[in-house]
């Protein structure tokens, strides 16, 4: 099915939007090497998808076995097919039109200012929750495993030799990753043999999380400011190819296993507690339908697009390929009776007990390949930890990207997707069209990067983070409506076949408003002061959008 969508879907969604492969793309008309740079789309694919996917379509369609497989299965599949990669794919399209600036540039030129600011406030609410809970999960991953610690900074080591290699054309990619690509095994074995154990050395577990996030802090930091070449970009496309293989080994021990699948495929329903309405569309976002993923396709992956061409395979195919992921975690942990399920997290220990269950099912079909269980096991855990650090990464970038937008004036009404893309003096450091010495100084790439990482610094280190971290889950699919809400809006305008955004973005409002109100009533404290700022955001951007869409129905009547 995701097969036969590639084809027919996405060609459908080529021709609606008018991909054409001859037109300039930003990453040559404002390249600047450090954000706007042309990438052969194999590089780029691998970076959208490593930035996309991270331990997402692990931990959510693990968490929502619990609901039943059946249902989980159908939304992973149509959510992805028919929400998701469209939802990525629009997203970034617009974007690149609109000069590699963010989903809320498109959401100025169709609710003007106002509205791209609130919908800033939003990203940036969000991201920064994001850049806080992976710096947790990162840390206390690397305290729990050692060896993935290690095999995490020979990566980020690794990475710029990579980046410069390929980037001054000292070798060719093919050459390149002929040569890295088993480097990056050679990470992963020598982190089993020389594990980095901050406890033993420091000799106090709360010293060490500290130091830890610290460390990842300060690596977020470079990440944000370097040239995208550098590091962002080689380390992501290197963490994709264990993410293949991590996915091969998965695909292959299911066949040879044949496992059955032993929980109910539709689970009884509790008394008081949601049920998969709303529950189950807030819980599987990645591998689905996440908002998150917007921001990664207006943010990074937009700059880098060589040609429009380009946006088919790595916007909605990369979707789709973190779908296929998401169907993997289903089975691998629906082979187990639901109480045996719930005994493995349990053993498995609090700290992302459904990465653990993930990589236990995998390690246990790998088995039939005659990979040793304790093997297979680790390879997939270092795995799933590297990609807990991409997310960390990437959303550091992107909250600097949305900081700077934040703080930049309205763009003139004659900087609109209409017209051609044109260089533009100081674009990617965020100076561009600003005239005040003070909104310049907060744009760049430096003040705002070093404000990101001190807000989520205080976040991670105050422990906040991980109390709000359920909020996510409706924020992310919030986002989700809103980025469909602005897709619509521009299919409107143009005058465009609109029901196949307007849909799914009515959707996905419902659902995640109802999330979020369920949230509200059930919570106390800090919970719902976040779920209420978030809720009265979006509802000012709906109302802002109906207005828009009326208005604009009357014009097309007219």
């Amino acid at each position: 099915m995701f097969a036969i969508a590639f084809v027919a879907y996405g060609g459908y969604l080529k021709r609606v939007f008018g991909i054409d492969p001859k037109r300039p793309c930003p990453s040559h008309t404002l390249r600047d090497d450090i954000d706007y740079c042309p990438t052969p789309m194999p590089v780029l694919f691998g970076h959208h998808f490593a930035s996309i996917a991270g331990a997402g379509p692990i931990v959510g369609p693990v968490l929502a076995a619990y609901l039943g497989w059946g249902p989980a299965i159908l939304w992973i599949v149509l959510g992805c097919i028919l929400i998701g990669a469209m939802h990525d794919f629009a997203a970034m399209f617009l974007s690149v039109r609109n000069r590699g600036r963010s989903i809320a540039y498109v959401i100025q030129n169709e609710l003007g200012y106002a509205g791209r600011q609130i919908f800033l406030l939003f990203c940036l609410a969000a991201l920064l929750l994001v850049v806080a809970v992976f710096t947790l999960q990162v840390a206390q991953g690397f305290l729990a495993t050692p060896s993935v610690a290690t095999a995490s900074i020979l990566f980020i080591l690794m990475a710029p030799v990579f980046g410069v290699a390929i980037g001054r054309k000292i070798v060719t990619l093919t050459e390149g990753s002929i040569v890295f690509v088993p480097l990056l095994f050679v990470c992963v074995w020598l982190g089993t043999v020389i594990p980095l154990d901050l406890t033993a050395i420091l000799g106090d577990p709360k010293l060490a999380l500290i130091v830890w996030i610290l460390i990842l802090l300060y690596y977020a930091a470079c990440a944000s400011i370097l040239p995208v070449w550098v590091l962002l970009q080689p380390r992501d496309y290197l963490n994709s190819y264990l993410l293949y293989a991590m996915m091969l080994i998965g695909i292959a021990g299911i066949f040879c296993a044949h496992p059955h699948l032993e929980a109910p495929m539709f689970a009884e329903a509790i008394p008081g507690k949601p049920g998969v309405f709303p529950l189950l569309f807030v819980t599987i976002a990645c591998g689905a339908c996440s908002g998150f993923h917007a921001l990664v396709a207006s943010g990074t992956s937009s700059k880098q697009i060589d040609r429009e061409s380009h946006i088919l395979p790595v916007g909605y195919g990369s979707m789709l390929v973190e779908g296929v992921l998401a169907i993997i975690a289903i089975i691998s942990v629906c082979y187990l009776p639901l109480n045996d399920f719930s005994a493995l997290t349990a053993k498995l220990g609090k700290s992302v007990p459904p990465a653990g269950a993930f990589a236990a099912g995998l390690a246990h079909f790998a088995q039939t390949l005659h990979i040793p269980y304790n093997l297979g096991l680790t390879f997939i855990s270092l795995a799933i930890s590297a990609f807990m650090l991409t997310s960390l990464d990437t959303a550091t970038r992107l909250c600097r990207f949305v900081w700077q937008e934040l703080v930049l004036p309205p763009v003139p009404a004659d900087d609109q997707e209409t017209k051609a893309a044109q260089p533009q003096p100081g674009a990617a450091d965020g100076k561009a069209a600003c005239a005040c010495p003070v909104r310049a100084i907060l744009a760049s790439r430096w003040i705002s990067t070093l404000l990101v990482v001190v807000l989520a610094g205080w976040l991670a280190l105050s422990g906040e983070g991980a109390a709000i971290w359920p909020v996510f889950g409706s924020s992310n699919q919030l986002l989700a409506a809103l980025t469909l809400l602005s897709v619509t809006l521009w299919l409107m305008r143009t005058k465009r076949p609109v029901l196949f955004a307007l849909l799914p973005m009515l959707f996905m409002l419902t659902i995640s408003i109802w999330a979020l109100v369920e949230l509200i009533i059930s919570r106390s404290g800090i919970l719902v002061a976040v779920s209420v700022g978030l809720l009265v955001l979006a509802l000012m951007l709906v109302v802002l959008g109906a207005r828009k869409m009326l208005a604009l129905r009357r014009q097309r009547n007219g």
